[in-house]
């Protein structure tokens, strides 16, 4: 069984198209700026991914997380033919800090802030009539676990199409905790270098329109061929490259393809030193017989790891890669650490090439994990 994704969208540092999101990153463009949501005097670090629409760089403003996801929920659901949804239609919202940030403000007595602003149904009630609204809070790896159960419901025959979504906005009290944890602060997310020494906040919003495949005609995005998830605990904070094989492994045999299969990888690639390396021995271990193997990229370089929202945003500018057949290189790296050295990672200059099918990851802490299989649609 496959899936259709029938409307995209999505929004970050980089650009609010998906078009100009993959442009960028095959530019070589990085959306790292001066942090304005707060004072950085107090942190080591001063920099990070933000989305630049503040009415006034140096005024933070509430409920910034809430008003992506409506954004693009909107725009999927246009991309999708389908501007006035049933209220039915299920929504799934993959997030981390959901509206932390204006939590925060209110805290500060910097902003109002209601109970109801806590859960995003309010507001996809108000902009849309929508009510069937549930919050997937699994870290890194929420929107594509949001994905894998959105293929679920529509296996189960519980819906015939879903929209799913990922959001979130920098908070200050992830930001000082990154901060405490690493010194010197990362100067860049340097995905699978040698100098690689942490990952960078940024922050946006993705969604897409998924039905099932084959009811009715039209045009597509590309289609969902499985999707895995798994939480190991093998490490309170440090991903296991056992855990990401089996979650791998398990795409493929929901997808019903073979390592042969794949054409590109798009990496987590989170710039950490743990995580970096057991995606990359993983990789390593799943494609160690396929000659030449596909190609690999991680985009975090360029817009920032977006929390909840990163595994969908890999997944749209894959589906982007396949339609232009151009598969951006990884931001930052020079130096590629000896465990990349077993795969085709992209570097320097994008790749081109007539590609199909790609594999999309998301890797948490703690073992949290999420794998994609999409086959994408080329003019």
């Amino acid at each position: 069984m496959s899936w259709e994704i029938i409307g995209m969208s999505a929004v970050c540092a980089l650009g609010d198209t998906v078009a100009g999101i993959h442009g960028a990153l095959c530019s070589g463009r990085s959306g790292l700026a001066p942090l304005s949501a707060f004072d950085t005097s107090r942190y080591r670090a001063e920099a990070a991914y933000e989305v630049p629409d503040r009415a006034r760089p140096d005024v933070e403003e509430p409920l910034r997380a809430t008003r992506w996801l409506v954004r693009v929920v909107r725009e999927a659901l246009a991309d999708a033919g389908l501007p006035e949804p049933d209220p039915g239609l299920p929504v799934l919202v993959g997030t981390t800090h959901r509206e932390m940030r204006t939590a925060e403000l209110w805290w500060r007595h910097e902003g109002s802030l209601s109970p109801a602003d806590l859960h995003f149904t309010s507001a996809l009630r108000s902009a849309f009539g929508l009510y069937d609204v549930r919050t997937v809070a699994s870290a890194c790896a929420a929107s594509l676990y949001g994905l894998g159960m959105a293929t679920d419901l529509i296996a189960l025959g519980r819906a015939d199409t879903v929209v799913v979504a990922g959001t979130d906005s920098i908070t200050e009290s992830s930001f000082g905790g990154f901060d405490r944890i690493q010194f010197p602060p990362p100067g860049g997310i340097r995905a699978f270098d040698r100098s690689r020494h942490g990952m960078i906040m940024g922050e946006g919003a993705v969604a897409v329109v998924v039905r099932r495949a084959g009811t009715r005609p039209g045009r597509t995005h590309g289609r969902v061929r499985g999707v895995s998830m798994n939480c190991d605990a093998a490490h309170p904070t440090a991903p296991d490259s056992a855990g990401i094989v089996r979650a791998i492994q398990e795409a493929h045999e929901r997808a019903a393809v073979v390592p042969e299969d794949i054409d590109l990888v798009i990496a987590h690639g989170s710039g950490t030193a743990q995580s970096d390396l057991a995606e990359a021995v993983a990789l390593g271990e799943v494609f160690k017989t396929v000659e030449p193997g596909p190609l690999v990229t991680a985009i975090k370089g360029g817009t920032g790891h977006i929390s909840g929202g990163a595994g969908l945003l890999n997944l749209v500018v894959a589906l982007e890669a396949i339609r232009s057949r151009t598969l951006p290189a990884v931001g930052g790296l020079t130096d590629p650490i000896e465990q990349a050295a077993e795969v085709r990672i992209v570097t320097g200059r994008p790749a081109t090439g007539a590609f199909a099918t790609a594999q999309v990851h998301a890797v948490g802490m703690g073992g949290i994990n999420a794998v994609a299989i999409v086959e994408g649609s080329t003019p």
